[in-house]
């Protein structure tokens, strides 16, 4: 075997997905998989448009397709089948005799009546692995309700300790609860092709955005199940209980400040010439850090006030954990961004080239290179050609 086959051989790609999905948490999932070398098929029904991600404006591209569509089905395949149709379910099977997976992120009610879970599949292929993604679940009283990202993080208590004190409660910016049900989903999903690989028999894997929402309350959760203690939100995204973690205004702006350890608050206060709080009882220890946080920010504020974002960032980097506040174009201007190939050019048909993100993962130091997403149904002659006597009777 050739040593670099890490370089020239992507992980995933002996893996076939077939996925029913729309807008975020499935489609966000799969691309993931697809960037890793998976053969990811998407499966929409033309005569409801396909995705509705590919009409979500404001920067639509050309026919059926928009800047918000591609950030979520970069290198996957498309092709049109109504699986309400007997028909094109019948091709659907066929695809999925050799698929090893089949992800949906439709309500919960919908999978099985589709035909969509392992019960139903199995008979076709006993080694397949059914991913659902929903809402609610499939197994209780609200499996056929409709649910996306911001009514999780309401219902799951996490806009409650999101934005300022005497705000009113506030979601994340982005879906976030869409991203993480995602890339939640997909690592059950690898497990259980992992399993059916040893076993030869798959299985069906469960995820939702709200138990999702609901485990991102993490330790503040623990507190209140152990313990009744309510987590509220803290002035200027500061830290539940360690401190000084939290935003502070300097001449010119704003940067962020993680003393998580006594080693990095010693490093802050050296550094900024405050090291008579080193001795302060008030500030001695964590815990009495976070006691006297008033106090202490009264203090810090005034010493970070004196100099700029940059002239702070120069001092205390490396020595402790801090970052600039910045808004989205200081953001994507910042030259580290660029340094790491974060954000990477691709051939569009419609608009020439297109700046995308790139994968965050890495495989022997290099990240995946992207393909533009597929015009609706654009694999369909590729793939059903040769099924059941040709091309999906939902054809675009």
């Amino acid at each position: 075997m050739s040593d670099n086959i890490g370089v020239t051989k992507k992980p995933l790609e002996s893996i076939k997905v077939l996925s029913v999905e729309q807008f975020g948490a499935g489609p966000y999932g799969t691309m993931f998989l697809a960037d890793l070398g998976a053969e990811v098929i998407k499966i929409e029904n033309v005569r409801i448009g396909g995705d509705p991600g590919r009409y979500t404006g404001p920067y639509l591209l050309g026919n059926a397709d928009s800047e918000y569509f591609q950030s979520w089905n970069m290198n996957k395949k498309s092709i049109t089948l109504d699986l309400k149709n007997s028909h094109d379910y019948a091709r659907f099977l066929d695809l999925a005799k050799d698929a090893d997976a089949v992800v949906n992120n439709l309500r919960g009610d919908q999978p099985e009546k589709l035909s969509l879970t392992f019960p139903a599949l199995k008979a076709t292929n006993p080694r397949i692995a059914c991913l659902h993604i929903s809402a609610y679940g499939r197994d209780n009283r609200r499996a056929a309700w409709p649910g996306y990202d911001f009514l999780m993080q309401a219902e799951a208590g996490l806009m409650s300790v999101t934005g300022e004190p005497a705000g009113p409660p506030t979601k994340f910016g982005p879906s976030i609860i869409d991203y993480m049900t995602g890339m939640t989903g997909m690592f059950g999903l690898l497990a259980c092709i992992l399993r059916a690989k040893q076993t030869g028999l798959g299985g069906d894997v469960d995820v939702s955005l709200f138990d999702v929402a609901l485990h991102q309350l993490s330790y503040a959760g623990t507190w209140y199940l152990n313990h009744g203690h309510v987590t509220n939100r803290q002035s200027r995204s500061a830290h539940f209980s360690v401190a000084p973690v939290q935003t502070f205004q300097t001449s010119d702006g704003w940067i962020f400040v993680m003393c998580m350890t006594d080693k990095f608050w010693q490093n802050l206060i050296g550094a900024m010439d405050l090291c008579e709080l080193g001795s302060d009882p008030r500030f001695a220890t964590a815990p009495k850090r976070r006691e006297n946080l008033s106090q202490l920010v009264e203090i810090l504020d005034e010493r970070f006030s004196q100099k700029s974002t940059l002239d702070w960032l120069d001092a205390l980097s490396g020595l402790l954990p801090v970052a600039p506040v910045y808004d989205m174009r200081q953001a994507f201007e910042n030259p580290f961004v660029d340094e790491v190939g974060m954000v990477q050019t691709i051939p569009h048909a419609a608009s020439g080239s297109l700046r995308v993100l790139s994968n965050p993962i890495k495989i022997d130091g290099k990240r995946p290179a992207a393909r533009a997403a597929p015009l609706l149904g654009a694999n369909n002659d590729e793939l059903l050609q040769h099924v059941l006597g040709g091309q999906s009777e939902s054809q675009p």
